[in-house]
């Protein structure tokens, strides 16, 4: 087993990173098991997990940037592969930037170097919101893009827009195509049923409920300990 590291430690010039964003508010079960999967899929290397800073979509979040980090670093220590906990959107909302998918992936480019395969993950939900974010058809040129879908998602869903599926599907290839190429390349793992909800576990632990299946008892414990979600 690898602990949890922080973001600056060094990968091969050949490397498969994988890399998981979201807000982590609080950071769940769900969040954990998309990383894994992906990972074990991909046989990657390190898998690089990215709190939000101040995400442009989302109101304002229940944690502070230190917290989530914190909880992440607890939800993901002790699986299978080196975990990293990437914190610099939130080092960028610290000086007043939002936090934008494109700016993160640049920096992790710069970081590893041309050769690395950088994979970011995402869920079906953020593929149909994705040409809403900033300069999102260059997110190709830094990273493939690998999603997660519930059984039976397709990318002809009318919720996914049709620029969007259309640059998606083009770049299809193989987990060994990924692996082994430093971007460009897409994803659809279509066998990926979990469904939690951030919210819903906010409102659960409002109501005193500790939802102890959908987060890891070590993050409950700080949420209890940080008087989090309380209102």
């Amino acid at each position: 087993m690898t602990e949890v590291g922080t973001a600056g430690s060094t990968a091969s010039s050949t490397a498969c990173v994988a890399l998981l964003g979201g807000s982590y508010d609080p950071v769940h079960m769900g969040h954990v098991a998309l990383g894994t999967h992906f990972s074990s899929l991909l046989h990657a290397d390190e898998l690089r997990v990215i709190p939000a800073g101040a995400p442009w979509q989302k109101s304002k979040l229940g944690a502070t940037g230190q917290q989530r980090a914190e909880m992440a670093s607890l939800a993901f220590a002790g699986l299978p592969l080196p975990v990293v906990i990437d914190r610099q959107e939130i080092e960028r909302s610290e000086h007043g930037q939002a936090s934008y998918t494109i700016d993160t992936l640049r920096q992790v480019r710069a970081e590893l170097g041309p050769r690395a395969s950088i994979v970011f993950l995402m869920g079906a939900d953020q593929l149909q919101r994705l040409a809403t974010w900033r300069e999102w058809q260059q997110l190709f040129e830094y990273a493939h893009i690998c999603v997660a879908a519930r059984p039976g998602f397709a990318l002809n869903d009318t919720a996914v827009p049709q620029v969007v599926a259309d640059a998606f599907s083009r770049r299809l290839g193989s987990l060994e195509s990924i692996r082994n190429t430093p971007h460009g390349l897409t994803y659809l793992a279509q066998d990926f049923a979990v469904d939690i909800s951030a919210t819903e576990i906010r409102a659960a632990l409002q109501r005193g409920n500790r939802a102890n299946s959908l987060v890891s008892p070590l993050v409950l414990d700080y949420i209890e300990q940080h008087n989090l979600y309380k209102s």
